[in-house]
């Protein structure tokens, strides 16, 4: 089971507790990363903390409080400052390096995530959203359970790498959070606001539209896209291409279903995805996905199942590591997360969901003011 991380109090107290309880992991982050960077970019950790301070300005201008808690979390691991800044721009180093890389580079990456939101999840109507979170192996060392109850600003919990600030998660607003990466020849690596800062600041929103003015508030670094749901049943699809507002396009539920993998939907001016050459598989597990849930009623032991789907094998929904791939390229699913918003559970596959079994985690108590939660294993 990955282990959980309970912090409360200002940013930098959170960030001092979260270092602390998380020390080994952030290590573990830091040398894994260490090796990543110099594979996909060919740089060395000094060139990578040198690059990662040119993002200060931009986080400062956009969210002071996130630098207080990179700070904190720096402190309480006993890593430099940089060391931490440099793991929530791993997106933008590694994406960038993709990006220059595919006119020339006969290499093809590995896959991504899988996300969806179903706003009537039988058996009680629930709003459930969810990913299959796939990243290189080394997250089955890093990941945890982050729950933290900030002085100010909702309790939210997130299934994070150890160091980072945020991934897939809710808050106490009733607000829940999956998220998919995507390359565009707009991603050069440029000074903005990290993808991982941003998605911290969507668990500081209170509703769907104030999730969408924070990222439409962001000048961006990075090409992504966040699903966005709430507790009364609203969602939103968001696809943001690095830069600003005008490289936003929204997509609505069809009927009561969002779902989305790790290429554009919408078509953006003068924006080249680049899915088709650095994750072929998203257009086959964006297909195998909805053919899924569209095909009957749609349940939390229906969306399970398709979690550990394996068409397309082994870039599949429930994705393995593909041993014809150099170490440092492979890709596997590190978590599945499924959450009902409504009653603030969430259900937690620690690894690839065909073989981890999804365990029941309820924070009812940690969204309503404390930070005990409730165990069970199914």
């Amino acid at each position: 089971m990955y282990p959980s991380v309970r912090v409360s109090g200002g940013p930098r107290e959170r960030g001092l507790q979260y270092g602390a309880q998380a020390r080994e992991r952030m290590r573990a982050s830091c040398a894994a990363y260490k090796e990543i960077f110099a594979h996909y970019a060919g740089w060395d950790w000094t060139t990578v903390t040198v690059y990662a301070k040119r993002f200060i300005h931009a986080i400062e201008a956009f969210r002071p409080r996130y630098l207080e808690e990179l700070h904190g979390m720096a402190e309480g691991s006993g890593l430099d400052f940089t060391d931490i800044l440099a793991l929530n721009v791993r997106t933008e180093i590694m994406y960038a390096a993709l990006a220059r890389k595919a006119s020339t580079s006969s290499r093809m990456p590995p896959p991504e995530c899988t996300a969806f939101a179903a706003l009537t999840c039988a058996p009680c109507d629930s709003v459930v959203v969810g990913q299959n979170w796939d990243w290189r192996p080394h997250g089955f060392d890093t990941v945890v359970v982050l729950q933290a109850q900030p002085s100010q600003g909702p309790a939210y919990v997130t299934v994070v790498e150890a160091g980072l600030l945020a991934k897939s998660g809710m808050n106490a607003a009733g607000i829940g959070l999956v998220t998919n990466s995507i390359i565009t020849d707009l991603d050069a690596g440029e000074p903005g606001v990290p993808y991982h800062v941003v998605l911290r600041a969507l668990l500081d929103a209170s509703t769907v539209r104030d999730a969408l003015a924070i990222i439409n508030g962001a000048a961006r670094a990075s090409s992504a896209n966040y699903l966005i749901a709430s507790a009364d049943g609203v969602a939103l699809d968001v696809e943001a291409v690095a830069g600003s507002f005008d490289r936003v396009r929204v997509i609505l539920p069809e009927g009561d279903l969002l779902v989305h993998t790790n290429h554009l939907l919408e078509t953006q001016g003068g924006v080249q995805d680049l899915a088709s050459w650095a994750m072929p598989d998203s257009f086959v597990r964006l297909q195998r996905v909805s053919t899924i849930l569209k095909g009957g009623v749609l349940s939390l032991d229906t969306v399970r199942e398709m979690m550990r789907d394996h068409a397309g094998w082994p870039w599949s929904i429930c994705a393995h590591a593909d041993g014809r791939l150099h170490r440092l390229d492979q890709v596997a699913t590190i978590a599945s997360v499924l959450m009902d918003l409504r009653a603030r559970r969430m259900w937690l596959a620690d690894g690839q969901p065909c073989t981890a079994r999804y365990r029941e985690i309820d924070f009812r108590r940690l969204l309503c003011g404390g930070l005990e939660s409730t165990l069970e294993v199914q």
